[in-house]
Parts: structure tokens; C-alpha cells; sequence
């Protein structure tokens, strides 16, 4: 009986060590989803940006006759 309360306590002990990793790996992934988002709004609005830009040069082009 002692002997599979110990190895119940060690298997235990095995899956918090596991649960603990997970939740940091699961925060790592969240920081980088984060800042993948980010990264993500900010080259958007570069691409609008350029996109309003260019259309603007392309109104500023002589007209074909």
C-alpha cells in the first residue's frame, strides 16, 4: 500500500510538473500571438498608407488623350 501511495505521489508530482510547463509555454504563445497581432495592425496601416499614396500618384498622372 505505501508503495503505490509513493508512486501515485511521484506521478503526481509528474503532472503538476507538466501542468507548471505547459502554463509557461502557453504564456510564452501568448506574448508571441500579441506581438504577431501587432506586428500585423502596424504593416496594415504601412499598406494603407502606401496604397492611398500610390492611388494619389496615379490621379496625378496626365490623362491619355
Amino acid at each position: 500500500m505505501n508503495a503505490e501511495l509513493t508512486a501515485l505521489e511521484e506521478k503526481i508530482e509528474q503532472v503538476l510538473t507538466l501542468v507548471r510547463q505547459l502554463r509557461a509555454e502557453n504564456d510564452v504563445l501568448k506574448n508571441q500571438l500579441a506581438t504577431a497581432d501587432h506586428e500585423r495592425l502596424n504593416l496594415r496601416a504601412a499598406m494603407d498608407t502606401a496604397r492611398d499614396r500610390l492611388a494619389g500618384l496615379v490621379e496625378q498622372l496626365p490623362e491619355e488623350a
